[in-house]
């Protein structure tokens, strides 16, 4: 079985361990055939220890590299990235179980933020005013912060580095990157990719494990910032640990996002965007719509438009192109997601679709049995949710998409603002007023008009609000440079011919 090792100062390394112990590991699972096909090495807190020192060991040389050198990494590693697609997508496949064309999306939308970075000449700009007072000027200059930790989820391990790695990068910094441990290939990757580019070795390395490596990270002094996308309970955990020990930290958390579908809305394309933002990647997906709101009359339209579309819907594996949906990513995860659907009807919800139905003990989907060994489940869709279910107040991760009818937009909005998560949110509707008017009215970070996974493009920032992020700094774009970088003012005054006085008062720039 293939062991997966951690990448430092430039080199695959590790595992390694004290003597009299035995190396831990973990399995990496192929989601569309149940069987782990891989083995991932656990990284000790000494090799965590010795990514830091390699990291902080690159960074003098890394942030003295002209920033026109920089740029060219990031161009060189654009066209990497876009030449390879298919065999990186492939990859993600093969351990997170989307299907490919999904896969190769997430690797186009990480290219987007190396396009971002690759502009860091102007990005990285600072400001200048001459004469404040006679004889003085003062200039501002971005300096980076220094070794930066990445902690990244299993949905997007390809999209999720590149947030935070091609920023940090870009600004300066030296990263240690901690990806999941469930798809850590991908991450491997991409640091030689990074290193086919031209990146120095130790500018980036990458360390494999679970909660010891994660801990190791948070608790050096030589580690300056961390990123983090995952749940919020985790995301909660990490801001305050990392915090707490003098870090900068943006700690991204959970979501649960309404879709507000109103009267006046075009009910076809109001169901189609729901079917792909709920159903697509099996539901994990951060923006993934995962609460139907239905305003008025609009709810029995848009239900049997959904029905309709999901229909012949094919779940299968990732590989094969007809399928549209592929497992999830373990089968203790598929059984969570399940329980709330088995549990729905007993919280007085009605299952319209049961995506856990069986047939001779097979799983069923669009009338078709699923494939026995992977951690497949079909999609479900569940009206009369309301407010207190646990199918509506946690994130369930998973094809289950719940329908809560309201009788008006202001019940709507309420909806929305009450509930902890703020991460994404869309509204359909004809109606400009009313788009208009739920821009304003809406507490949530990201908001689409018409589109149901509202994620910027890579030149604004990716975030939520309330329980959605720890932090005051969104990840990637115009922020993520913020977040990466310290800002130093510099005031001057050079000699003149002025007799120079002693002036005890405070500096005044009159």
């Amino acid at each position: 079985m293939t062991l997966i090792r951690h990448f430092i100062d430039g080199a695959l390394t590790g595992p390694e361990t004290p003597a009299g112990e035995t190396a831990r590991t973990g399995p990496v699972y192929n989601p569309a055939t149940g069987e782990a096909h891989r083995e991932v090495a656990f990284a000790s807190a000494a090799e965590v220890d010795q990514a830091i020192a390699a990291a902080a060991a690159a960074l003098p040389g890394w942030r003295a590299t002209s920033l026109i050198k920089r740029a060219d990494v990031f161009f060189r590693l654009r066209q990497i990235l876009a030449e390879r697609t298919p065999e990186l997508a492939a990859i993600v496949t093969s351990e997170h179980g989307k299907v490919l064309s999904d896969a190769a999306g997430e690797v186009s939308r990480g290219i987007e933020n190396v396009e971002f970075a690759a502009g860091l000449v102007h990005l990285l700009k600072g400001e200048r005013a001459e004469q404040v007072a006679r004889g003085v000027d003062v200039h501002s200059v971005k300096q980076p912060v220094g070794v930066v930790a990445a902690i990244t989820p299993f949905n997007f391990p390809v999209m999720v580095p590149l947030w935070m790695v091609a920023s940090a990068i870009a600004c300066g910094n030296t990263v240690v990157l901690k990806p999941s441990e469930k798809d850590p290939s991908a991450a491997i990757w991409l640091a030689q990719a990074f290193q086919e580019a031209g990146l120095p070795d130790g500018v980036l390395n990458v360390v494999n494990g679970d909660k010891a490596a994660v801990d190791a990270l948070l608790d050096s002094p030589v580690v300056k910032a961390v990123s983090f996308v995952g749940s919020t309970p985790i995301a909660r955990s990490i801001y305050e640990r990392a915090s707490a020990n003098g870090k900068r930290v943006q700690a991204l958390g959970g979501a649960k996002n309404h879709m507000v579908v109103m009267p006046d809305a075009d009910i076809d394309a109001a169901a189609a965007a729901a079917v792909s933002a709920a159903y697509g990647s099996a539901g994990e997906r951060c923006m993934a719509v995962s609460v139907l709101v239905a305003v008025g009359d609009v709810a029995e339209p848009l239900i049997a438009a959904i029905t309709d579309k999901v229909r012949d819907l094919r779940i299968g594996d990732g590989t094969d192109p007809a399928s549209e949906m592929g497992p999830l990513i373990t089968r203790e995860h598929r059984d969570r997601v399940e329980s709330y659907v088995t549990g729905a009807e007993a919280e007085g919800a009605t299952v319209l679709i049961d995506g856990t139905a069986q047939a001779d003990g097979r799983r069923i989907a669009a009338g078709r049995p699923l494939p026995e060994n992977g951690f497949f489940t079909g999609i479900s869709l569940i009206d009369n949710v309301t407010p207190g279910m646990k199918l509506y107040e946690d994130e369930i991760f998973g094809p289950v998409l719940s329908v809560v009818r309201v009788e008006t937009y202001a019940e709507a909005v309420k909806l929305i603002n009450d509930h902890p998560f703020g991460n994404g949110t869309a509204i359909f509707t004809r109606d400009g007023g009313t788009a208009r008017q739920f821009e304003f009215d809406i507490e949530v970070g990201m908001v689409g008009i018409n589109v149901p996974i509202p994620v910027p493009i890579g030149a604004f920032s990716f975030g939520g609000w309330k329980s959605s992020l720890f932090g005051d700094s969104h990840i990637y774009g115009p922020e993520s440079i913020h977040f990466y970088t310290r800002s130093k003012v510099v005031t001057t005054r050079w000699p003149d011919h002025t007799p120079a006085q002693v002036d005890l008062g405070f500096p005044s720039n009159h």
